[in-house]
């Protein structure tokens, strides 16, 4: 037993240590957006592009790695989730469990008034990401911290 323990201990050290994916890069065919709240903040950024759903959400699932949980969230979540005041049509959340999270959010136009025209050029959508890291040393303190008390669970209620 104290040797399976050793193991998975060792691998969930090697996965929490793992180098994080850098910030994605700009999506091709898109450009950066300029405005005051999308540029606030080196862990948020904006693009307007013309990908469909589909490609935006594989292209930053292969720029996070390409694994992990992704979870589709409600739209109505973007304003606390990645900015206030955003719009949005789908967001989705990509997990790296224990250690970050890219929040993609998408919004595309329906009105006539929402287009999107940037310098004479229509897009069919502007594009929101924020990405949250996490520091190695935290990772490893909630590793430590949950071993310790599963280990005194463990003690109390098994070897009672």
């Amino acid at each position: 037993m104290k040797i399976l323990v050793t193991i998975v201990l060792v691998l969930a050290v090697g996965y929490l240590l793992w180098p994080s994916p850098k910030f994605p890069a700009p999506p091709p065919g898109s450009i950066q957006s300029q405005e005051p709240g999308d540029t606030e903040s080196i862990y948020r950024a904006a693009y307007y592009s013309n990908l469909s759903r589909e490609e935006v959400e594989d292209y930053y699932f292969r720029q996070f790695g390409g694994w992990g949980i992704r979870q589709i969230l409600p739209p109505e979540e973007a304003q606390s989730l990645v900015r206030d005041q955003t719009r949005s049509s789908y967001l989705e959340e990509m997990i790296h469990p224990g250690r970050e999270s890219l929040y993609v959010n998408v919004f595309v136009p329906i009105l006539p008034q929402d287009e999107i025209r940037i310098n004479g050029v229509k897009y069919l959508n502007k594009i929101s990401v924020r990405y949250v890291p996490s520091q190695p040393v935290s990772r490893l303190t909630v590793l430590l911290l949950t071993a310790v008390a599963a280990y005194l669970l463990f003690k109390e209620y098994v070897l009672a």
